[in-house]
């Protein structure tokens, strides 16, 4: 097996130089690099991750803590991350603690992370007091993602707004009596402590008050942020009011609900948009095929901004603790309709 002595004598330079080399570090003369590139690519060298780690103090891995990676936004923003870290050089260690209070103190109050990351990157989730101090002690960069940790760089949208956005279109279209499905996570994920959850529900009720709509308890319906959800929320929502008080319009805190709740309102025998309008948030890759009205987020692009602020960070290059905030926007589609 060759060896990295072997590229040496080959290029006629220093193991040391044949390392950096490699390694894309500075001090290395252009035409001395081209060489030992050239040896390495003849001799099909490759360099040992561990060795470079050990050499160079850095793994060039990237960690990415997710709550569940089957979600459509998880999985979105963790791609657009990977696209950005490959392209870099960098690998991508994930972490999914799915709602386990056990894997979440292993993983934030430990020493699992250390050596094992350059860098790290939080979906969603809001660390406690403790769990922020103990990754601060690791003394790697790490950014927010889809959330906001005081002192923290941080990308997100406006989920208050994004609601607002949605909400405020079925009041313009005349509708009244609007539901919301959202609320909180479902038990699987009791305790992560989404922000998510009670931005878009203030959005919501910021906006019937600002309208001065009546919000009837009985059309807040909790759900899990999935289709499956959206179908029960909606079958509770249904069963909680009569045809006098039913809501002519529905906000879903998410598109994975709002076509969830289509399905259900379709199987109850009601129309979409006639008897009641539907709209999400996300603009998920299923919405246009649903004809689903929604406000786009750009889930792969937070998940490349978040990439970009931890390589940057790693390269000396510090970003604004407020945090960057990306724009939404209403996608109109045939579920969303004038007020019945």
């Amino acid at each position: 097996m060759t060896g990295i002595e072997d590229v040496a004598r080959e290029a006629g330079v220093s193991t040391a130089t044949v390392s950096r080399a490699l390694r894309g570090l500075p001090r290395v003369a252009e035409e001395t690099r081209e060489r030992v590139l050239a040896a390495a690519a003849r001799m099909e060298y490759v360099a040992s991750p561990n060795a470079a780690s050990l050499a160079s103090g850095l793994t060039r891995t990237v960690g990415i803590v997710v709550p569940n990676v089957t979600r459509w936004f998880f999985g979105s923003v963790i791609h657009g991350a990977e696209e950005l870290l490959r392209s870099e050089g960098y690998d991508l260690l994930l972490y999914n603690i799915t709602g386990d209070a056990e894997a979440r103190h292993r993983l934030f109050s430990t020493h699992l992370l250390s050596k094992r990351v350059d860098a790290l990157m939080v979906l969603a989730l809001r660390p406690t007091p403790a769990e922020v101090a103990s990754l601060g002690r690791l003394g790697s960069p790490t950014v927010v993602v889809g959330g906001y940790v005081p002192d923290w760089p941080s990308v997100r949208i406006d989920d208050v707004l994004a609601a607002t956005t949605a909400v405020q279109h079925l009041i313009d279209l005349g509708h009244e009596r609007i539901a919301h499905l959202g609320g909180t996570p479902d038990p699987e994920h009791a305790g992560l402590q989404f922000s998510t959850p009670a931005d878009r529900l203030a959005g919501y009720r910021q906006t019937m008050a600002g309208a001065g709509l009546r919000v009837d308890p009985a059309w807040e319906v909790t759900g899990d942020f999935t289709a499956h959800g959206g179908v029960e929320a909606c079958r509770r929502l249904l069963g909680a009011t009569d045809d006098a008080n039913r809501p002519t319009a529905i906000f879903a805190g998410s598109d994975e609900m709002a076509v969830g709740a289509v399905h259900t309102l379709r199987q109850a025998g009601l129309r979409v948009p006639e008897d009641i309008s539907v709209v999400g948030i996300d603009d998920h890759e299923l919405s246009e095929f649903f004809d689903l009205t929604t406000v786009a987020q750009p889930a792969n692009d937070l998940g490349r901004l978040g990439a970009r602020i931890l390589l940057d960070a790693l390269g000396g290059v510090d970003h604004d603790p407020s945090g960057l905030i990306l724009p939404t926007s209403l996608v109109r589609r045939r579920s969303a309709a004038a007020a019945p």
